[in-house]
């Protein structure tokens, strides 16, 4: 069997067979790609230069003069004087042949040069030339050191408010915060003790863990996800456990495949946050760092980006099961807040501009029923498969309509004016009401509805309430019920569940309501939508149910999920024996703990005024009076 050999053609390698390939030596065979390179770098130089040779040399057996055009690249500024006489003329051609005469001779002496240094690689043992590779990789990144980031341009910091303490008073409500603050202490120590710079931790096995949303990196997710948290719980020790291990530890520079989207939340949204709560420069730098990191996930045909990119490469691409290579609209419809923060931080409005061309793109086609389908191809710019939902591929692209309008200071009507459409055609083609009287939001698919709902569509009952100010037509209060619709409902489908704890999907349909079926939908992995709306509700009623849900799903989570290690999903949420599914998830610590503890935590902690959570629950601060200015002019 032959080997294919790689020729340098016009900078492309093109395979060809080589007849005599297969009695190579097999160390040949297996030289590294670098070493390769190398090589292949020498020879292409090695045929250029002999190139030069052939055109830049004089031909002595034909005594023809090259004419190098001297008196136009060397001596332009030199203009014959009128009635120059023919001395001028001549000493004017023979400085045109000394220059010439010079020139040829620097060509000489660099081709004799570089034929000697060739000659010296191509007599170098492997692993010499290993060696010498990477001395120079050495060198080019104590270069790379010495420069260091270019230092961000200085701006304003916005005025925050309400970023700790927010004393109930109440002490039956102080006992149940101290009791979320110990399981948030809890997953923390114990990811301290067992899981320390993974991404998430195993809490029966006691050690890390990670999912291909990050790659094969160990970038400490758990560690940035959690921080905001940390700080609003008063854990100022733990906090600065992780802010020292993200100066020491954290690394963009890693050759790993990660998620634009998960990343971007959690990684982007929780240094942002972090930093507008504690004013330390090392989590603004670091999000900055990451984020252009990002850029290269859109180098598409149509400016969608890739759902995944590689950080060192920048090499970017999709899931291979989103159908035909299909971007997710909950994943490119989720970049707008933290690419406005970071365009407000960064004076660089290429992140602005990026995500304000996915919503222009977005707003030019066509909607079937006024729906936004799951799915895009980033290169044709066509829809996928015609499959709508507020919950998983759909949900937070509608959440971030309504947030970026919110966190202009409700400025950026078109994104009200989006939101409120899209709301429209949702409610009118995909929410019902169940025979048993249930309001809940099903999933439109190639035109039928399909009556289930996911435990990640739950979160819209807070969506609903925190849109109802500002609803056309009067709708305020109507929005306002619906979400206490969704949130009675969501609550139902943790009812009626053996550990009080809801499935990752339920059904409305054959005489069953609120209930998972499929046993592979019967799961809780940690998950804090259902949660979220009661926070939302709460905040916006003061009905005291929502604390009393609260602290069913809280009790729930201590007793059930709860083991030596941290915290566990659970398989199957109707068994009174369940099994745990062994993943402590960083979310669990960003969203869910949190969430609990602002609902057990009085209004003047994180007021919605001043701020709004990403779809990660990490808060980033309204655009207010006194940067305003700022804002506007990097948005022209």
């Amino acid at each position: 069997m032959t080997t294919p050999a790689l020729l340098p053609l016009s900078g492309r390698r093109i395979p060809t067979l080589s007849p005599g390939a297969a009695s190579f030596p097999h160390h040949r065979a297996t030289l590294r790609l670098s070493e390769k390179f190398i090589l292949l770098l020498i020879l292409s130089a090695f045929i250029t230069l002999c190139f030069g040779a052939f055109f830049f040399l004089p031909d002595n057996s034909k005594h023809k003069r090259f004419d190098l055009g001297l008196e136009d690249v060397l001596i332009p500024h030199i203009e014959a004087p009128k009635g120059a006489n023919s001395l001028f003329s001549a000493g004017l051609g023979a400085h045109h042949r000394e220059e010439e005469e010079s020139l040829r001779d620097k060509i000489r002496a660099d081709h004799e040069r570089a034929l000697q240094e060739a000659k010296e690689k191509l007599s170098k043992s492997r692993d010499e030339l290993r060696a010498e590779i990477q001395t120079e990789k050495s060198k080019v990144l104590e270069d790379l050191k010495k420069e260091g980031p270019k230092p961000l341009p200085p701006v304003p910091m916005p005025k925050v408010v309400g970023v700790n303490d927010g004393d109930p008073g109440e002490p039956d409500i102080k006992e149940k915060r101290d009791k979320i603050r110990e399981m948030m202490k809890h997953a923390w120590d114990s990811y301290r003790q067992y899981g320390w710079g993974h991404n998430e931790l195993k809490p029966l096995a006691k050690k890390g863990h990670s999912t291909n949303i990050f790659g094969n990196s160990q970038m400490g997710a758990t560690i940035v996800d959690a921080l905001d948290s940390l700080y609003m719980m008063g854990l100022h020790d733990e906090f600065k456990d992780g802010q020292e291990w993200i100066e020491q530890n954290l690394d963009f520079s890693v050759n790993a495949e990660v998620s634009v989207f998960e990343v971007n939340i959690r990684f982007i949204g929780g240094l942002l946050a972090a930093y507008y709560l504690s004013g330390q420069e090392v989590f603004k730098v670091k999000a900055v760092q990451l984020a252009e990191k990002l850029l290269p996930a859109f180098n598409t045909p149509t400016g969608i980006p890739w759902a995944m990119v590689n950080l060192k490469s920048g090499v970017g691409r999709n899931w291979g099961w989103a159908s035909a290579g299909s971007s997710i609209l909950a994943e490119f419809g989720t970049l707008h807040m933290e690419f406005v923060h970071l365009t407000y931080l960064t004076g660089n409005p290429a992140y602005y501009q990026k995500v304000m061309h996915i919503r222009k793109l977005l707003a030019k086609m066509d909607r079937p029923n006024g729906l936004y389908p799951n799915y895009l191809n980033p290169r044709t710019g066509r829809w996928g498969q015609h499959h709508t939902s507020v919950g998983g591929l759909g949900d937070s692209f509608y959440e971030y309509l309504l947030k970026a309008w919110l966190m202009s200071d409700k400025t950026d009507t078109e994104a009200r004016k989006t939101y409120d459409d899209a709301i429209e055609a949702i409610e009118r083609h995909l929410i019902r009401k169940s025979n048993g009287g249930l309001t809940f939001i099903g999933e439109w698919k190639n035109g039928h509805l399909e009556r289930k709902m996911g435990h990640l569509t739950c979160f819209a009952g807070g969506m609903f309430a925190l849109g109802a100010d500002g609803s056309p037509d009067d709708k305020a209060g109507h929005y306002l019920q619906l979400g206490a619709e969704i949130a009675h409902t969501c609550h139902e489908s943790y009812d009626r569940t053996v550990l009080k704890l809801g499935p990752e999907a339920f059904k409305f349909d054959s005489g069953l309501e609120a209930v998972a079926v499929r046993q592979n939908e019967k799961y809780y992995i940690l998950r804090p939508e259902v949660i979220e709306t009661y926070w939302y509700m709460w905040r916006f009623t003061h009905d005291p149910k929502y604390r009393q849900w609260g602290w069913e799903a809280a009790q729930a989570i201590d007793k059930y999920c709860r083991v030596s290690g941290g915290f566990s999903g659970v398989k199957d949420v109707y068994s009174s024996n369940p099994t745990y599914d062994d993943v402590q998830q960083s979310f669990f610590l960003a969203e869910t703990l949190k969430y609990l503890y602002l609902l057990f935590s009085s209004d003047d902690l994180m007021p919605l005024e001043s701020w709004v959570f990403n779809t990660e629950a990490h808060p980033l601060p309204k655009e207010r009076a006194q940067t305003t200015a700022e804002w506007r002019a990097l948005k022209q």
